[in-house]
């Protein structure tokens, strides 16, 4: 018996008794209660009602490959290599495997948790089963390591496009890999490069996590919201809102192999919720207006000097206080 044979059962969240789970699903009421420890025990809460049975509590949203496939545009699907997992240490780290052995597809790489799932600077990134989107893609450049750059900001913009088109608006961006809606992140974007530049290509591993159904984080140490919390209005599936970001990220790919940042940089501005903003880095050195980005991706501030340019590794900003 599959867990997710049991919790379509339950997914219509009303109270189902033990015997008539074990008859749909051919086996016995020991088995079913066996199941339902295991599911509780991956952090799926289901209450169990004396005399009359069992109920799903936690909204199910689950992962399912052929129905992101399904939603895929025709270029997607064909352009893809698409593996989603129930569990995996980071998403980041799988496609880092696949790549070891690389193909003419683009791996992409979903999971229902991560154990091991990681943020900017190898910060911890919460990553509680079934709730989230975690998703990490292989992308292969041409013209080598000063080609990436903006790449990061080039994604977010796909982000906010594969949201608009799910009719969901507002969404901000925060330099220079962070997506936020009413001053909370919702989300971050992780751009790590694997291996050496070879025969003027070089490989990427793109992470992105999204908060979706997330109501608890008592390990993340920031402001935070999730779409659900956010846009309530709208009915949250992780399975069109993975194939609506591949779409997104497939297609500014494209673009931005040819034609770099530049392209994006007025877009990626129109969403900069730095822009205008009174801003320090964490350090204290330095401080001004934000300016918006220049033409290579890096975060302009107006300072009492004139206006000084800052490249992503070097500080991070804030808004100041």
């Amino acid at each position: 018996m599959k867990p997710n044979t049991l919790l379509d059962l339950l997914g219509d969240h009303r109270v189902h008794s033990g015997e008539s789970l074990a008859q749909q699903l051919g086996v016995s009421r020991t088995a079913v209660w066996k199941q339902i420890r295991k599911v509780v025990a991956e952090g799926i809460e289901v209450k169990t009602i004396r005399g009359q049975g069992y109920q799903l509590v936690t909204a199910l949203d689950l992962l399912d490959q052929r129905k992101i496939v399904e939603n895929l545009a025709k270029e997607s699907a064909e352009r893809v290599e698409l593996v989603v997992l129930k569990e995996v240490d980071s998403t980041n780290a799988e496609v880092a495997r696949k790549l070891l052995a690389p193909g003419s597809a683009m791996p992409v790489v979903l999971a229902d948790a991560q154990t091991e799932g990681r943020g900017r600077r190898g910060r911890n990134w919460s990553s509680p089963k079934g709730q989230n989107l975690y998703m990490s893609m292989g992308l292969t450049l041409r013209g080598g390591f000063e080609g990436l750059s903006g790449l990061s900001l080039v994604l977010g913009v796909a982000v906010v496009r594969a949201l608009n088109a799910l009719g969901v608006t507002g969404a901000g961006l925060k330099w220079p890999n962070d997506l936020y809606a009413g001053g909370k992140k919702f989300g971050g974007i992780l751009v790590e490069i694997q291996g050496e530049l070879q025969e003027g290509q070089v490989q990427v591993i793109a992470g992105l996590g999204i908060n979706v159904h997330m109501t608890e984080a008592t390990d993340v140490d920031q402001p935070w919201t999730s779409l659900a919390r956010y846009w309530p209005d709208h009915a949250w599936v992780r399975n069109e809102l993975a194939a609506s970001v591949i779409n997104e990220v497939a297609a500014v790919m494209e673009q931005f192999e040819n034609g770099g940042f530049s392209a994006f940089r007025d877009e990626w501005q129109g969403h900069d919720i730095f822009l205008g903003q009174p801003l320090s880095a964490k350090d204290g050195t330095l401080s001004g207006i934000g300016g918006g980005v220049d033409v290579g991706g890096n975060y302009q501030l107006d300072t009492a000097t004139g206006r000084v340019s800052v490249m992503a590794g070097d500080i991070s900003l804030r808004v100041s206080v």
